[in-house]
């Protein structure tokens, strides 16, 4: 029995200027050649892998781009063949709901669908299952590279879309291909292996909590509960959907009064998708160890207010995907929480800590990225729908980190220095209120740590701050609310300030 992995049959995408892994299952069979040929059949390529208890990896080596390729897998009498093959960079789209939130939902999103035709634009979802075994094997086995073709194409990641066109439209002669591997509602820690997660105090804390959760609980109690949460769940979707098809301007507040509030209240157990470590190993274990060109990660919902050292989760993750994909090098980009608070709720101060943490997270691990959305966000709206401009933000990061173009970035905050009562911080760009008016959402502090609301003026690169309240500022932050939809400080570039707190 040979068979090749689904992300290496017909019209995939392999990574360009990188080993390329074939991989698969060879039962009866000791040795597996893979030959990979260009449009002209000419060889390009050729590896001979061992088998080991049943599969194979066969490494050839880098390519540059190109399409109409043959990929061929001989193992003793059998022979299989993928046709259409191309090679160009591919990225690995991970997260929750925001980074799944579906094209077809997103706003312009209909209107893509409708006319775009790309045939070197190509997804391949994995399919979203909680847990390994037979029904997760066949819905692998039945995946394919999806290239768009108009009014098709509306099941995938807006995110993970507006950024792949962005990058056609930049680049055209590279194909792009996209795996889809996200779940609305994880946390990071369903993303995590055990033994990666119980090297961490922090993992270690919420892998022991949830085993006292669910301590006792069997599959049939968990499967009854979720089927209830399922159907339930499902009702209220519907409902919202046909709310919005008859009232497509209205905002999120107003589908929420006319559908009720969403009922998120998955249960804990044995089979849940948000059980630490479990996607780990049925969703992102499908794709490793392809060679993958970046990482594209929207995450952080979840773990705000809940996990303490979500950096510390943070550095896991990267390092631990890195070395699942075989790639110490491998870049990832991610994207920092928007602003958002739920309906009628009290401020909190649990979605800005959790910035700040990401931004840690970056500032501490090599070859990482992160865009700012302090500008986004939908009040009273978990998932907003406006994902061309995530989309586009993290094309503008991968321009600048991975294929060497200027392309705008968030102006940060660098160092600050206090001179009798006032506070000035340091950017890396030059900064203006664009409305015109005095910078929002700037606070400083004296020694004792408690903030209040401060004067700002920019110039340049620079801001310098003071209050009445404050006779020698010794902290200053910005942008410590979890909502504000006033936000006027942004970079020449056109992009917002990031948050910062010294």
């Amino acid at each position: 029995m040979l068979k090749l992995s689904p992300l290496f049959t017909d019209g995939a995408v392999l990574c360009r200027r990188k080993e390329i892994r074939i991989f698969g299952e060879a039962d009866g069979h000791r040795t597996v050649t893979v030959c990979l040929r260009d449009a002209r059949s000419l060889l390009l390529a050729e590896a001979v892998a061992e088998v080991s208890d049943g599969r194979f990896l066969a490494c050839l080596p880098p390519q540059e781009a190109r399409t109409g390729c043959v990929l061929t897998v001989r193992a003793g009498d059998e022979e299989l063949a993928s046709e259409d093959i191309s090679i160009g960079d591919v990225f690995l789209a991970g997260g929750q709901s925001n980074m799944e939130l579906e094209l077809r939902n997103a706003q312009e999103g209909e209107a893509c669908l409708a006319h775009h035709e790309d045939a070197q634009l190509r997804f391949f979802d994995i399919p979203r299952k909680a847990f390994p075994g037979p029904e997760q094997r066949a819905a692998v086995e039945a995946v394919r590279w999806d290239p768009i073709r108009p009014g098709e194409g509306g099941q995938h990641s807006a995110v993970a879309y507006f950024f792949a066109r962005a990058l056609r439209k930049k680049h055209p002669e590279i194909p792009v291909g996209i795996i889809g591997c996200y779940w609305g509602g994880t946390s990071i820690l369903c993303w995590l292996e055990e033994d990666t997660l119980r090297r961490s105090a922090e993992g270690a804390r919420f892998l022991e909590s949830y085993a006292g959760k669910t301590a006792g609980k069997t599959m049939e109690q968990f499967l009854k509960e979720d089927e209830v949460f399922q159907r339930n769940l499902n009702d209220w979707n519907r409902e919202v959907a046909a709310y919005r098809q008859a009232h497509p301007e209205a905002e999120w507040l107003e589908v929420e009064a006319a559908c009720g509030a969403c009922p998120w209240n998955p249960p804990d157990g044995p089979g849940s998708p948000y059980r630490p470590c479990g996607l780990a190993e049925s969703m992102l274990r499908v794709a490793e160890p392809v060679s993958l060109t970046a990482i594209l990660y929207y995450q952080g919902e979840t773990d705000a207010g809940v996990a303490e050292r979500y950096d510390e989760l943070m550095a896991l993750l990267v390092s631990s995907w890195r070395s699942a994909f075989a790639d110490d090098e491998l870049p990832f980009l991610f994207v920092q929480l928007p602003m958002w608070r739920a309906p009628g709720a009290e401020p909190d101060d649990s979605w800005p800590r959790l910035r700040m943490q990401q931004s840690a997270a970056r500032n501490m691990l090599r070859g990482t990225g992160m865009v700012c959305l302090l500008d986004q966000g939908e009040y009273g709206n978990l998932h907003p729908t406006a994902k061309r401009v995530v989309g586009e933000r993290l094309h503008d990061l991968a321009e600048s980190m991975l294929y060497g173009e200027q392309a705008p970035v968030s102006p940060r905050a660098v160092r600050k220095y206090t001179a009798g009562d006032a506070i000035t911080v340091i950017l890396t760009e030059e900064i203006v209120p664009v409305d015109g008016k005095p910078p929002r959402h700037l606070e400083i502090a004296g020694a004792d740590g408690c903030f209040h609301p401060a004067f700002a003026v920019a110039s340049g690169n620079t801001l310098r701050l003071w209050s009445r309240e404050v006779g020698h500022p010794v902290h200053v932050r910005y942008a410590w609310t979890d909502w504000a939809g006033d936000i006027n400080l942004f970079g020449v570039s056109g992009l917002p300030v990031e948050p910062f707190v010294f």
